[in-house]
């Protein structure tokens, strides 16, 4: 019995050799380091799908009536000052009811003239009779005669003058009948879009019905992004902060703006995570060639900011907030106390040192606590 027991003895004498020669001997693991360092951590709040870039200065643009096309001076891609035409409608009949409008208030003021006039001769005639009247040349009957018709007169003038009043006002609608047939931008801008010819029909559209638009106009340097962030994150996000933005059609370039508004409300459709838009305006200076409304953009809000933050890359960092750090040729566990943090920096509190090296990637079985190892930056 005690030969078996020896012999047990043995047998585990002899594997926890041959383990420790093999540990010893087999080749270290290769891993992937970086040393922990001091630099900036930020905290950020990013958007939850891709934003969008729009105009703020945005009008697409119909004429408020109806009518031929005789002229569209500009085309798409041309910039326009605030005020000039961009499109004109046969206005053959809105010049002559101008005419006609024109040439009855001139009628209505000759008539109002005549009208005038003669209550004015009437006031000297009753003015003469009223004389005669105290010398007993005229009678009294003769007297109330001459005022009454006084009268009259008097009130055709105040009907002659109100004729003439409301001759201005046809004018007027006349006038602003003729400028509906011209279509003139609201602001300077570029004329992103234009679905109209000289010659085609712009089809009048029944009241309350807007005419469909026929131009795009856009200020480009009016340009915003609108992105939605989660619900969660909302409480953190302030207005003024600053983002980082990044556009499609502009790789590798990162704009700087702030955030000049937060939606008060909550989107709550089903097809998607509630969120939020927020919208960010760029920063003034900045070279915006190639950002165009429509395209696609990602923000990220810097929430908080920490400069000469001892910190390691965000991906060193495993479950239960530790880290593997290579130490004397292996591979050692330690807890770690971190602070700020985003997707590519974790601000270290306590349980490093500046300078330490940790492993980034635990991407294979083999790295964890205790092997042999070295470091691949």
């Amino acid at each position: 019995m005690r030969g078996k027991v020896w012999g047990f003895v043995l047998v585990a004498a002899v594997g926890g050799a041959a383990a420790w020669v093999f540990l010893h001997n087999s080749p270290p693991v290769v891993v992937d380091v970086a040393r922990v360092s001091r630099g900036v951590v930020e905290e950020i709040v990013a958007n939850t799908r891709a934003g969008t870039v729009k105009a703020r200065w945005r009008s697409k643009l119909s004429p408020q009536t109806g009518g031929r096309v005789v002229a569209v001076p500009h085309r798409e891609g041309e910039w326009v000052k605030a005020g000039e035409l961009l499109l004109k409608l046969d206005d053959r009949v809105q010049q002559a009811q101008l005419q006609l409008a024109e040439k009855e208030l001139k009628a209505a003021r000759f008539r109002a003239q005549e009208a005038c006039e003669a209550a004015e001769l009437a006031q000297r005639e009753w003015a003469r009779g009223q004389a005669l009247a105290s010398e007993g040349v005229v009678s009294a009957q003769n007297l109330d005669l001459l005022a009454s018709r006084r009268d009259q007169l008097r009130a055709s003038c105040v009907a002659a003058q109100a004729l003439v009043e409301q001759a201005e006002a046809q004018v007027h609608v006349a006038q602003a009948q003729l400028a509906l047939t011209e279509l003139l931008a609201p602001f300077s801008g570029v004329i992103a879009e234009l679905s109209t010819e000289v010659g085609e029909w712009i089809t009048p559209a029944p009241p309350g019905v807007p005419i469909p638009p026929v131009i795009d106009l856009l200020d480009p340097a009016s340009l915003y992004v609108v992105a939605p962030i989660d619900e969660l994150d909302v409480a953190r996000v302030a207005v003024g902060q600053e983002v980082r933005v990044s556009v499609d059609p502009r790789p590798g370039v990162t704009f700087w703006g702030k955030v000049t508004k937060l939606a008060p409300y909550i989107l709550d459709l089903a097809e998607q995570n509630r969120t939020a838009d927020v919208e960010v305006e760029f920063n003034a200076g900045q070279d915006l060639s190639g950002v165009l409304p429509g395209a696609s953009a990602d923000v990220e809000i810097v929430v908080s900011r920490k400069e000469n933050a001892l910190r390691i890359p965000t991906s060193a960092v495993g479950e239960g907030k530790k880290v593997l750090v290579l130490e004397g040729g292996r591979l050692v566990e330690r807890p770690v106390t971190t602070g700020l943090a985003n997707w590519q920096y974790t601000e270290v509190l306590s349980g490093l040192a500046e300078g330490e090296e940790v492993v980034v990637s635990r991407d294979r079985p083999e790295i964890k606590p205790g092997v042999r190892a070295v470091g691949r930056p």
